[in-house]
């Protein structure tokens, strides 16, 4: 009996931490969700550089980003930042958003302006439970919406996105150079 247990909760073996999630994809139990600080600054600078090459193959400046992502951790009417964190120590993973007001409903659309975990980290249902954590955050704050835009050609991210119940929209981004 007691070696079914850890089965019944979703455990593989006693020793084990990682919850199953479905097919291939485990979520270790020591991983949360938080507010970012301050004091992940460094890493989040980190993750925007490398989310910038990854999905656009474009090179950011560090100290640019830098300043966009201080000034938001500082004031949370710029963005909001949430981070992954294995074990109460390393940063693994972040999301963070931002809030367009509509004049005609009202309220706040969130839109998710950046998302990223480290690559050793994919695969594994994470960006779902950073997307969960701002669903929440979300629907605790009355927001209208979630919404974010992602790159014509990121067909890995979009495939992603669909997963986690995003579907396509009817506008179409368009922008003007200034």
């Amino acid at each position: 009996m007691h070696s079914l247990l850890p089965r019944l909760m979703g455990l593989d073996w006693p020793w084990q931490k990682t919850r199953k999630m479905g097919p291939a994809t485990e979520i270790p139990m020591d991983i949360q969700t938080r507010k970012a600080t301050l004091a992940d600054l460094d890493q989040l600078v980190s993750f925007a550089v490398a989310e910038a090459t990854e999905a656009e193959g474009i090179s950011k400046m560090h100290e640019r980003v830098r300043e966009g992502i201080k000034t938001a951790l500082c004031d949370d009417s710029f963005a909001i930042y949430w981070v992954l964190e294995q074990g109460g120590a390393e940063v693994i993973g972040n999301v963070s958003v931002v809030k367009e007001w509509s004049n005609w409903n009202a309220g706040y659309y969130w839109w998710i302006q950046s998302i990223y975990v480290l690559p050793t980290f994919r695969g594994r249902g994470l960006m779902q439970k950073l997307i969960k954590t701002v669903k929440q955050a979300a629907r605790n704050e009355k927001a209208l919406d979630l919404r974010l835009y992602v790159h014509k050609t990121n067909k890995r991210a979009i495939c992603a996105y669909r997963k986690t119940g995003f579907s396509d929209s009817e506008y179409k981004i368009m922008q003007l150079g200034i």
